[in-house]
């Protein structure tokens, strides 16, 4: 849009002009359904969009910062209108192509609007076509695709065998359900609920990935998420990784896949604990683990210890059980430094590498890595059970990141109509240097191709 200013993050009171008739430019209006005290001006007008609707199914979920779902329809609206940061994510997804190339136009996006309606193969030819999209439609949910031959929105009107995806991020998803099995903090209860004790889970396996993914395979441009709820996303931008085969992807994804197996399967490690990634993820997860059993309170009943000795012994060598059976004899406190030292001592460090990986490695979705048609909650969505924004994760401060305390679209809101530094600011400026990260990067590729080419 003509109007729009350069800063995604801009607190002028100025309105946003959208090229949608239906708008009036000149207010803002929102009224939490919680009752929630806000001075705002005055909405009117309805999309015109036939697909899509301002009210929603959605139970009402409010959370500690005014967020209500049954708000959403109006949150949505004026957060794509004046809060998207629409210019670094359309720089973002072109990848040095602005306006000239075929990696933006021919992406995949998909919509979940209101109603769980759900729409794929969506494509833009420019970042206004895409914000224009996103106020009218104001999807509930945004999930970014592959790359394909020709433009998504067009795929009907070409061969199958000519449509299909030629580049894609390599992708990672780790949702903490899939920790349920030895969480206790919060699964008895909710098994969507998180807090901040599991949450160590999610850094740790943050923390670990990064590591792996940069020093084993060379990456260097990782992009981490937070899914808005209870998970976190990892986009791996290299030009090398987003050009990657399907197979090579899936080798990627099974060499880091080091936890497997059903909650029937005692010990759930795939791998000796000499496997080089498991030394250097052992030495990563070591203190996390050591506040995990505490705070989990693994040793504190005895299903959850029986539960822990049982990956330990997993029925392999009498001399692991002689052990654990002495230790379960003679300690009165049954803690497990106790349990750590009697293996140390006869030289058992091996199998207790494997308990650390087994509690406290990261447990991936594989086949999200695999598949280049799987799609991927985008950055900077929200979360419509939450109102959290899918913001961004700096690896180097990740131990301080707070689930709990992301921004929520509500927060925006009052931001904006207060006059208020927005809460989302710092995020935006995380991921336009990401992205300048990427162009820089680009650029001294193309320098050096140009180089070589020029050498007589």
């Amino acid at each position: 849009p003509a109007n729009q200013p350069t800063n995604p993050i801009n607190q002028s009171t100025t309105p946003l002009v959208v090229n949608n008739s239906n708008f009036n430019n000149n207010l803002l209006a929102y009224t939490p359904t919680n009752n929630k005290e806000v001075m705002m001006d005055e909405y009117s007008g309805e999309d015109s969009t036939a697909t899509t609707t301002t009210t929603t199914t959605t139970s009402t979920t409010t959370t500690t910062s005014g967020y209500s779902a049954d708000d959403l329809p109006e949150l949505l609206r004026h957060y794509y209108l004046r809060m998207f940061p629409i210019q670094p994510y359309y720089q973002w997804l072109s990848y040095g192509e602005e306006g000239k190339g075929k990696t933006f136009y021919n992406r995949e996006f998909s919509f979940t609007l209101a109603n769980d309606v759900y729409v794929r193969y969506q494509s833009f030819d420019s970042s206004d076509e895409l914000k224009k999209q996103l106020v009218d439609n104001c999807p509930h949910k945004i999930d970014i695709g592959a790359v394909y031959t020709s433009k998504p929105r067009d795929h009907k009107k070409v061969k199958a065998s000519e449509f299909h995806p030629v580049s894609k991020e390599v992708v990672f998803d780790i949702d903490m359900t899939d920790y349920n099995d030895i969480r206790t903090c919060c699964s008895s209860e909710d098994k969507r609920a998180i807090c901040g004790l599991c949450w160590k889970f999610m850094t740790s396996a943050l923390k670990v990935l990064d590591r792996a993914l940069r020093e084993d395979f060379g990456f260097e441009h990782l992009l981490w998420v937070y899914s808005g709820r209870r998970g976190i996303h990892c986009w791996v931008c290299d030009e090398r990784a987003r050009t990657l085969s399907q197979e090579a992807r899936k080798a990627i994804a099974e060499y880091l896949q080091l936890v497997s197996g059903s909650d029937q399967k005692a010990c759930k490690v795939s791998v000796s604990p000499s496997y080089p990634s498991a030394d250097r993820a052992h030495d990563i997860l070591l203190p996390y683990f050591n506040t995990i059993i505490e705070e989990q309170g693994i040793f504190g009943n005895d299903e959850r210890r029986k539960a822990f000795l049982a990956a330990l012994v997993d029925g392999k060598d009498p001399k692991i059980q002689t052990i654990v059976n002495d230790w379960e004899e003679s300690s009165k406190q049954k803690s497990f430094e106790e349990l750590e030292k009697k293996l140390q001592s006869h030289k058992m460090s091996g199998r207790f590498k494997q308990l650390v990986l087994q509690y406290t490695y990261p447990r991936l979705d594989i086949e999200v890595t695999k598949g280049m048609n799987h799609l991927l909650k985008s950055p900077f969505a929200v979360h419509p059970a939450t109102g959290r924004v899918c913001i961004p994760i700096d690896p180097d401060t990740a131990d301080e990141f707070d689930p709990l305390g992301v921004v929520t679209v509500a927060d925006l809101i009052d931001d904006y109509n207060n006059h208020e530094e927005s809460r989302l600011k710092p995020h935006v400026e995380y991921f336009q240097r990401f992205v300048d990260g990427l162009a820089t990067h680009s650029q001294i590729e193309q320098n050096e191709e140009m180089d070589a080419s020029m050498d007589w």
